[in-house]
């Protein structure tokens, strides 16, 4: 089986971008097109004022993504509040941490950051009198949640923002030969748009997990997974599938 073109349930990358599908799409010769299956919306102030949460009550901020920072000062923003320069912030990655000079002046006095979430935890075992603000996304992992009331740190829990499923009628999706996704709530989203869809001969493609258990649960044949020790990103393990389907339909060598 050849492959002549994929779909990714991403946005398309910025052209300024390297993208290693691009990449790959001219290695094997075969199309590759981006549409994300889900998109993110922003509570309204008018319903965080609902949630009866005084922001400049609290002293730090922990921050799971990009988004999560966007989301944060576009509330402040809209709700008029001028976050202090003595905020701190928690990041659970060094490029969120990074991509807040969008929005302040960076000082490494308050931003904190670490590539692991244990690291971080330590360094913010040294601020536990700080009440901490966890801006989340609905639906959100439960872990990071649970982490922070496991260690008794003062927090509050505000859903910023939500995924909400893509209209994806105009997307022709049993005319692809592999379908990739990143997300349980993208696996939904195709089940919600395609509620008859038959696999059939269409491959499918999941990164996480969660993504894995979620296709597992619609009933769905994973043909590609990612990471795995040998394969750590989405494609590599793509590359190695397509070689495989390749070394299938070379003949035999004849004697």
């Amino acid at each position: 089986m050849k492959i002549k073109n994929i779909l990714v349930s991403q946005p398309r990358p910025n052209e300024t971008e390297k993208s290693p599908f691009a990449e790959l799409a001219e290695k094997y010769q075969f199309k590759v097109d981006f549409k994300p299956f889900i998109r993110i919306e922003g509570v309204s102030a008018k319903e965080f004022r609902q949630y009866r949460v005084d922001i400049l009550s609290h002293g730090a901020v922990f921050l799971t993504s990009k988004t999560a920072v966007d989301h944060f000062f576009r509330i402040c923003e809209e709700m008029r509040v001028v976050v202090p320069d003595t905020m701190k912030y928690f990041c659970t990655s060094e490029s969120i941490a990074n991509y807040l000079q969008k929005y302040i002046v960076y000082r490494k006095r308050k931003i904190f950051f670490a590539a692991k979430l244990e690291e971080l935890i330590t360094q913010l075992q040294k601020h536990k009198d700080e009440k901490i603000l966890l801006p989340l996304s609905d639906p959100h992992k439960p872990e990071i949640p649970k982490l922070l009331d496991k260690k008794k740190f003062k927090n509050t829990k505000v859903v910023l923002y939500r995924s909400v499923f893509s209209d994806l009628t105009d997307v022709p999706i049993t005319s692809y030969d592999i379908l990739v996704y990143y997300s349980p709530t993208e696996i939904k989203s195709l089940l919600q748009n395609f509620p008859e869809f038959e696999q059939g001969d269409t491959q499918i493609a999941c990164f996480g997990p969660a993504t894995v258990k979620a296709a597992k649960e619609a009933k769905l044949r994973i043909d590609i997974q990612a990471p795995t020790p040998q394969f750590p990103s989405m494609t590599m393990a793509i590359e190695h599938h397509i070689k495989e389907l390749i070394k299938g339909e070379e003949p035999a060598d004849e004697e």
